[in-house]
């Protein structure tokens, strides 16, 4: 693949995408490179003059008082990334480091951070020869941005710490000397601009985006398989009823909803029943489902202009033209706008696991449905059938609910009260990856499920997109003929659902 151009102001999410998962490679524009050396001229006057520039020529944080003489300076930038390198917990996935990376390189392309062009070179170099630092991910509270985490980013752009390299982890030395990389010495500013940040937050909340949006369309599909299978009706995704309330998502929805069940010969044997409406569960799917993805979208619009900012501080501003500029300490770091966001995207996901749960009750509930045996089992009574993947798919939901609580309206002081107000954006983007797991394992209870109560209607067949969905859940589930161990079903479900392969636009 041809080499991703960073330019700090037009990467995508496909971009991301392909950098993460398809090992796209990435360099710095050269039509980025101009602004950034313009920057960068701005910085290295001040040092020769030896004038106070926050982070420059004094401390950070509550240090910002004390002057930095120009002969220590380098020093100061190794003090900051080692004495930063604070993280704990369980490392970033190497896909979650990889967008990090990209996101990190892009923000500093933008021209306004003061850093020589070698030092995004260096991560580009990383990300393309797939050297990916190993990053704790606990340790931020989203004030001065994901300060740990994108020091031990920065850490092994020195030649130290910890890396995964050709499937090993190792010394960060050795792997940059295997992948013929030559580590950074970071000059003035350097350290300040590589950890402040909300890199890390954003590459796991945009990579939980992605997963969440394949969820939500996933969503749609088992929840058209769920309500033919309950013999539902279709007449609540009527156009007219969604046309009159015009949400977005609703309307979407509603409209996947009857192009799924469109040709169900389950649906036609039952058009004339007595059944008025249906449960909540099912009538209301493009209220709930169109409601999440409403968000979704919000929560998109938000990380595409954060994949595009200058984040870091304090920024330099060029006069154009002119070899001076201006150099302004202000608080793009913080993480705020992005702790909200990744909230909210854990608190739909747990209405999207709450609502496929309870489908999933309606299917195994023999007091909630006439037409399906008690638990979906062949031989009730021997056999258990789905009786405790219900309780499972309970477990998952509630557990969402706990997860869901949001961490941004908690904020606790740091470094001496400088830091008086924080976002918790990084404990809002771990909590929500463990919701985007569970999400995703309920999604798969209820497609095992559904395919179940399919097959117990036979010889009527289901619409010929869902009897598509059915054939792919078949692929690595075979029908229930008695009681097995389902746990390696839903795993095998849950990865055909990661993959995409049941979700449909």
């Amino acid at each position: 693949m041809n080499p991703l151009k960073l330019n700090g102001n037009n990467l995508t999410f496909d971009d991301l995408r392909e950098v993460v998962y398809d090992n796209r490679p990435v360099m710095l524009a050269p039509d980025a490179r101009e602004k950034v050396d313009a920057a960068r001229a701005v910085v290295d006057k001040l040092v020769r003059e030896n004038r106070v520039a926050y982070a420059i020529t004094t401390g950070v944080g509550k240090l910002s008082d004390v002057h930095i003489d120009p002969a220590q300076n380098r020093q100061l930038q190794l003090n900051l990334i080692r004495s930063h390198s604070a993280g704990v917990g369980e490392p970033l996935s190497e896909a979650e480091t990889r967008a990090m990376m990209v996101l990190r390189a892009n923000s500093l392309a933008k021209g306004f951070s003061g850093v020589r062009a070698d030092v995004i070179n260096l991560l580009c170099e990383m990300v393309s020869r797939k050297v990916h630092p190993v990053i704790p991910s606990q340790g931020s509270v989203g004030a001065s941005g994901d300060l740990a985490p994108l020091a031990h980013l920065a850490l092994a752009m020195l030649g130290e710490g910890e890396v995964f390299y050709e499937g090993a982890r190792m010394n960060s030395a050795e792997a940059m000397r295997r992948a013929q990389i030559k580590p950074l010495v970071p000059e003035a500013k350097e350290a300040i601009s590589l950890i402040n940040g909300t890199q890390a937050m954003l590459a796991v909340g945009t990579l939980a985006l992605l997963a969440a949006e394949n969820l939500a369309a996933t969503a749609d599909v088992l929840g058209a398989m769920t309500l033919d299978a309950l013999r539902g009706t279709d007449v609540a995704f009527d156009e007219r009823i969604h046309t009159a309330r015009p949400h977005t998502g609703q309307m979407k929805v509603a409209e996947n909803l009857r192009r799924l069940i469109a040709g169900s010969e389950i649906r036609q044997s039952h058009k004339d029943c007595n059944r008025v409406q249906d449960a909540y569960s099912l009538r209301c799917i493009p209220q709930v489902h169109g409601a999440v993805r409403d968000t979704l979208d919000f929560c998109r619009r938000t990380f595409d202009v954060e994949m595009n900012s200058a984040v870091d501080n304090p920024l330099v501003f060029v006069q154009k033209g002119q070899p001076v500029g201006d150099v302004i300490s202000g608080g793009n770091f913080h993480g705020q706008p992005l702790a909200f966001v990744l909230d909210y995207l854990a608190i739909v996901l747990t209405a999207l696991a709450g609502i496929s749960e309870r489908r999933i009750e309606r299917l195994v509930n023999p007091a909630l449905n006439e037409n399906l045996p008690a638990f979906l089992a062949p031989d009730a009574g021997i056999n258990s059938g789905f009786m405790m993947p219900q309780v499972t798919a309970a477990a998952l939901a509630s557990e969402n609910k706990v997860l869901a609580h949001p961490a941004s309206v908690d904020s606790i002081t740091t470094s001496g009260n400088k830091e008086d107000y924080v976002s918790m954006g990084m404990a809002a983007a771990i909590k929500l990856k463990k919701v985007v797991a569970n999400t995703t394992h309920v999604l798969a209870i209820e497609a095992c499920a559904a395919a179940q109560a399919i097959d117990f209607l036979a010889p009527l067949k289901t619409s010929p997109l869902l009897q598509r969905a059915h054939a792919a859940i078949r692929k690595v589930s075979p029908r229930i003929e008695q009681d097995r161990v389902f746990a390696s079903d839903f795993a095998r479900i849950a990865e055909v659902i990661r993959s995409g392969a049941l979700a449909v636009e």
